[in-house]
């Protein structure tokens, strides 16, 4: 009776092993999509995702892999912050933000989100309308500037950098209270108006070069190259992974989606810039874009992430993530693994 009864259970043990494998495959497979939604911020930083969905890159090459039938819904979100969000509520499954955003998020879901591949890495600028204000040291208390997201954008944790070498490592946080949260459109139109009380914008362009060009008394504080030391990854695509290991073929197409737009830009910048303007309804004239194109540091359309590690031990060192990584690849996922990041 005890060998019967042992037998049965053995039984019993494989079939319920059996179960559990059929149900974990199953629910691997109904979080497989063919329906991606992806999200951007605005600005030229997010050129190569326009070139991707006007050109259907990441159908093309999900197709190309063997997952034919993906359709794609591209979403514009004003800041880094609203785009986490939608992220960890399950509304968007893939975004296209700054580095911060990726790093905060890699530190708080313990590794649950990583990056794909970095889209560019073109200068930030502080711009100021205010005369009185010529470098990081002359703003007062009530200096507004403006950012995408406070305390964890791109723009405020770079300025977190620069106020640490400005003012001593102690005072990494001196500027912080003078931030405030503003989509970068909103941030031109409020230089724009010389009664607004914001007078200042970590800018990216191209509002940088509006800026310059329509805001009388515009100047430039600061670069992000000269904080950093070299290029800073301000947009990168990243997701859960969750939806990485459901769906790894989709990741390579988004990888291969990004390269193929970055040619693009780099080969024929005029009909990238041409896509830019369809897809974003920009009426800065194309002779104009393309000039600013040429600028220094513009051209930064790469794969693989820049400045991020020195990004990352700042935010470790002053506590905004509990983990410091050992190098980028920790917050990367396997299929960026390749390439010389830093």
């Amino acid at each position: 009776m005890l060998k019967t009864f042992g037998r049965s259970a053995t039984r019993a043990a494989g079939l319920l092993a059996t179960m559990l494998v059929a149900a974990t495959w199953n629910d691997a497979q109904a979080q497989q999509k063919t329906e991606v939604s992806l999200s951007r911020q605005p600005g030229i930083f997010y050129m190569p995702s326009h070139i991707i969905e006007k050109q259907k890159l990441i159908e093309k090459h999900a197709a190309a892999l063997g997952v034919p039938g993906v359709t794609t819904k591209w979403l514009t979100f004003s800041g880094g912050g609203a785009q986490t969000d939608a992220l960890l509520s399950g509304s968007v499954d893939i975004l296209n933000t700054g580095t911060g955003n990726l790093l905060l998020l890699w530190d708080r879901t313990r590794g649950g989100v990583k990056g794909i591949v970095a889209t560019s890495a073109q200068p930030m600028t502080l711009i100021s309308r205010d005369p009185n204000i010529k470098s990081i040291k002359d703003f007062g208390p009530t200096d507004k500037i403006a950012v995408p997201t406070v305390k964890v954008s791109t723009q405020a944790i770079v300025l977190q950098i620069a106020a640490a070498e400005a003012f001593g490592a102690d005072q990494w946080n001196k500027l912080d209270v003078n931030t405030v949260q503003l989509g970068h459109p909103d941030a031109y139109t409020a230089l724009s108006n010389p009664q607004h009380e914001v007078h200042n914008h970590f800018s990216i362009p191209p509002y940088t070069f509006l800026e310059m060009k329509n805001v009388p008394g515009a100047h430039v504080v600061m670069n992000s190259p000269d904080v950093m030391g070299g290029p800073l990854s301000q947009a990168q695509f990243f997701t859960t992974t969750k939806f990485a290991d459901a769906n790894p073929k989709i990741i390579q197409a988004v990888r291969d989606a990004t390269k193929e737009a970055q040619d693009l830009i780099r080969s024929d910048t005029k009909t990238a810039v041409e896509i830019y303007k369809e897809i974003t309804g920009d009426k800065t004239s194309v002779e104009d874009l393309l000039a600013w194109l040429k600028e220094p540091g513009m051209m930064e359309w790469n794969l693989e992430p820049q400045g991020t590690m020195k990004f990352a031990t700042h935010l470790a060192k002053i506590g905004t993530i509990k983990t410091q990584p050992k190098a980028w690849t920790d917050y990367y996922l396997p299929v960026a693994h390749d390439l010389k990041g830093n």
